[in-house]
């Protein structure tokens, strides 16, 4: 016998009016995004445009939390941040999991509609390279990129020319005393951070004694949970590449799944993993 759940007396079933759901989500417009390009439509062309518009909102959140995360280590609070972090990384697993459910696409299924994708690739992502500039993987060559968007270019132009996260960060580090070197500090915040000696001795002086500087070790050791998940989510994209297209050329002209390796092992934040071999 099929028995129906009464109503709670406070329940609103009236939606004509107010606030509801669906009004305060957007879903009107979200759910009407989804515009395959195929015809006849094919059935797995919905799941790749879902997969990679849902990437697109993680990277926004994850922009908005790791702007905070700036705000707050340039101001030398670094407790507030550590949530924040720890909020990125599990955004950064949501991520992770999504390339097994685009793996569930074929070969055979992604030939059927992959030509109307036409030039476009995720490489073109105005998002995803805010999030790298931010992190402090800087290239101005993608500021020319994205120029035909002044929205877009105008965040990403703004992540270009600010500090990056960990850039903020050794520069607390110097406020408080550590010895990060005045090269480092004083350097151009345009161009990637490569790794200085100078920095490692201060990451070994952070991590030999915990108990003195427990804030900044805590920060490290967020910065490199940050960092693996992302070269994670880099290899774990190259392999479902590789399984989904083999070596074909990307549709945005890269070399595919060459172009995606040389990239997995890219680091942020380098002296914090160097700073292990010393200790």
């Amino acid at each position: 016998m099929n028995e129906h759940r009464e109503f709670e007396p406070g329940v609103r079933t009236d939606l004509s009016e107010g606030m509801t759901y669906a009004g305060y989500l957007g879903l009107d417009k979200l759910l009407d995004a989804q515009h395959p390009r195929s015809s006849p439509v094919h059935h797995d062309e919905m799941l790749f445009i879902i997969i990679h518009q849902t990437t697109e909102l993680w990277f926004k959140l994850i922009i908005h939390e790791l702007s905070a995360a700036i705000a707050h280590v340039r101001a030398d609070e670094l407790e507030p941040s550590f949530k924040i972090l720890a909020r990125v990384k599990h955004v950064q697993a949501q991520l992770l999991d999504q390339w097994s459910v685009l793996a569930t696409l074929t070969p055979s299924e992604y030939s059927e509609f992959r030509g109307v994708l036409g030039s476009a690739s995720g490489f073109q992502s105005p998002q995803y390279r805010t999030v790298e500039f931010l992190l402090g993987n800087k290239d101005g060559r993608m500021l020319k990129l994205h120029e035909p968007n002044s929205a877009a270019h105008a965040i990403l132009k703004r992540a270009y020319d600010d500090p990056s996260l960990y850039d903020e960060f050794l520069r607390h580090l110097a406020r408080r005393g550590l010895p990060i070197p005045r090269e480092i500090l004083d350097r151009d915040v345009t161009q990637r951070h490569e790794s200085h000696p100078g920095v490692v001795e201060a990451m070994r002086l952070i991590y030999a004694d915990p108990k003195a500087n427990w804030d900044a070790y805590e920060m490290c050791e967020k910065l490199v949970d940050l960092e693996e998940q992302y070269a994670l989510w880099r290899f774990r994209h190259m392999k479902v590449v590789e399984r989904v297209i083999g070596y074909k050329t990307g549709t945005g002209g890269s070399s595919g799944v060459p172009f995606l390796r040389k990239v997995i092992d890219h680091r942020f934040f380098p002296e914090l993993w160097e700073v292990r071999t010393h200790l």
